[in-house]
């Protein structure tokens, strides 16, 4: 069982590096969005591509903050549950099936 337990932590630590890559480019998505970025600029474009399908939903779940766009704090806040509770718990049931941290 220690296969399918080693198996369980690595995707654990996979997605826990995925989610932290997504944090910074809603960081970064976030910053941008203060100052005016050249919308055509394939940097600015890669940013509200990969954030926009996920921020949208949230913004139109949001009341109305008098212009203020929280979705960037409210999918931050998803990321760290999802860190502190999926990937932890992962890590748990890797290491109940003998799996090791190395």
């Amino acid at each position: 069982m220690f296969v399918l337990g080693n198996f369980i932590i690595a995707i654990a630590q996979v997605l826990n590096v995925a989610l932290t890559i997504y944090l910074w480019i809603v960081v970064i998505r976030a910053f941008i969005s203060w100052v005016s970025p050249d919308p055509y600029n394939p940097v600015v474009q890669f940013l509200y591509r990969a954030t926009d399908p996920v921020l949208t939903p949230i913004a139109r779940a949001l009341p109305p903050m008098g212009g203020m766009d929280l979705s960037p704090i409210v999918l931050i806040l998803i990321i760290y549950f999802l860190q502190w509770f999926v990937v932890k718990t992962l890590i748990q049931f890797g290491l109940a099936l003998n799996g090791s941290l190395a």
